[in-house]
């Protein structure tokens, strides 16, 4: 078996920005199952920040050095023993832990070949929130003709994918943002109602905008800070939904808040809705479908080069910046 040499970022520790190491591992060949790809863009994910800071899950149980993120696009260079339905050179999608590397090994049961719509670029930016908005906006809760519906960080990758699948689908979208640069960036992609909720009471609001009726669902993004709020823009048997905690971890409550109105609550994750290899070709399909149709555009806002991961980190972290982002080896 050989190896090879190629760049990477590692974490030896949890903590900020400071403990990504740009380094060269060692890459051996595909094992049974595998595929090596060589990566033409990461993704950059808020959740590659919850894992470098350890946030989810207790300290102690991540194995050091690790590499971060969980999915990417390249091309096939090597087919481990077993492999069926993928050659050398196709082009390929992933979503799959250890992403922040030049060339890098995966299981061909979690690789897809690139769907028909989307660039490597565009794959490695949006193919997880596409995916993550297939299951909010399809399985998890329906969206329905005539639905309204509550984005919080809707000017954010995931927030513009939601909000312009939303609208296609018939919903009446009311979206928030943290400051008011980032209005005309949710206004263009779908929604009806900007709210920015650092100046205005979302609740109150939300609750003019639907003359006193609430929302039929909320899809929450920021968590500690606007969660709890959100119940109070629901209608009768409405449902918050919490998949991203970037203000922090939504706090215990009292659940006879839910009790009057009849709410559900729900903190899900992608994993659960592509834990199969069928559920993951479907979520995928499903999400290229509708950047085909025009119904979600697939775009990349920001590029760094992989040895600037740092400040890629720094400014998502910071909250301060819109739509979605790559890094390029």
């Amino acid at each position: 078996m050989s190896t090879l040499l190629r760049p990477a970022v590692l974490a030896r520790r949890h903590g900020g920005p400071e403990v990504l190491e740009y380094t060269d591992i060692e890459v051996a060949d595909p094992g049974p199952g595998e595929l090596r790809i060589v990566q033409h863009a990461i993704g950059l994910n808020y959740a590659d920040v919850y894992q470098r800071q350890g946030a989810h899950g207790p300290h102690g149980t991540t194995q050091f050095p690790v590499v971060l993120g969980s999915q990417g696009a390249g091309v096939v260079e090597s087919v481990g023993e077993g492999v069926q339905g993928f050659q050398v050179g196709e082009a390929v999608a992933y979503v799959h832990p250890g992403a922040y590397a030049a060339v890098r090994c995966v299981p061909a049961s979690r690789t897809l070949l690139l769907p028909a719509g989307l660039t490597l670029e565009t794959a490695a930016a949006t193919l997880l929130r596409g995916m993550t908005a297939e299951y909010l906006l399809h399985r998890l809760y329906a969206v329905q003709h005539g639905d309204r519906v509550l984005i919080h960080a809707a000017a954010g990758g995931m927030g513009m994918i939601l909000s312009s699948w939303a609208r296609a689908l018939g919903a009446e979208v009311i979206g928030t943002v943290g400051s008011e640069a980032k209005r005309e960036t949710a206004l263009a992609h779908g929604c009806h109602h900007v709210i920015d909720y650092r100046r205005e009471n979302f609740v109150e609001r939300v609750r003019e905008i639907t003359h006193g009726a609430g929302v039929a669902v909320v899809y929450d993004a920021v968590g500690k800070d606007v969660f709890l709020p959100s119940l109070d823009c629901l209608q009768t048997r409405g449902m918050a939904i919490n998949f991203g905690t970037a203000s922090g971890d939504v706090e215990a409550f009292d659940l006879q808040r839910l009790h009057a109105k009849s709410l559900t609550v729900c903190r899900p994750t992608l994993r659960s809705f592509i834990a199969t290899r069928e559920e993951l070709q479907h979520s995928a399909s499903v999400f290229a479908a509708a950047v085909r149709k025009g119904a979600v555009k697939a775009e990349v806002h920001r590029r760094y080069a992989l040895r600037d991961v740092q400040q890629a980190h720094r400014e998502l972290e910071s909250r301060a910046t819109t739509g979605a982002a790559i890094l390029a080896p």
